[in-house]
């Protein structure tokens, strides 16, 4: 199943290559934001914003309260459960980013 996970961008890691780190649940991770980049506003205009981040790519900019309705939704049917487990994996299998 393709899932499309809420993530809010906490940082800016790489301006040039795109690269922002994110927060899901709790998790942090780098994501290529170059989907989402507004070239006339620039990577700032990312800070604390939503993100849908689907296997290490920000699809779309969404705004908080659909980020906290597609968050309870997936809560309900445990996927955001089993979505994080498998970032915590990889995240410990190539050491973590911090």
């Amino acid at each position: 199943m393709c899932l499309g996970v809420p993530a809010k961008v906490i940082e800016i890691r790489d301006a040039v290559q795109h690269v922002a780190l994110v927060d899901i649940g709790g998790v942090r991770r780098e994501v290529d934001v170059s989907c989402v980049v507004d070239p006339d506003q620039g990577m700032d205009a990312l800070m604390d914003k939503w993100v849908l981040v689907h296997v290490g790519f920000a699809m779309s900019v969404i705004d908080e309260e659909e980020a906290a309705r597609t968050l309870a939704i997936l809560e309900e049917l445990g996927e955001v459960q089993e979505a994080l487990d498998d970032i915590r994996q990889t995240e410990q299998m190539l050491g973590g980013v911090g």
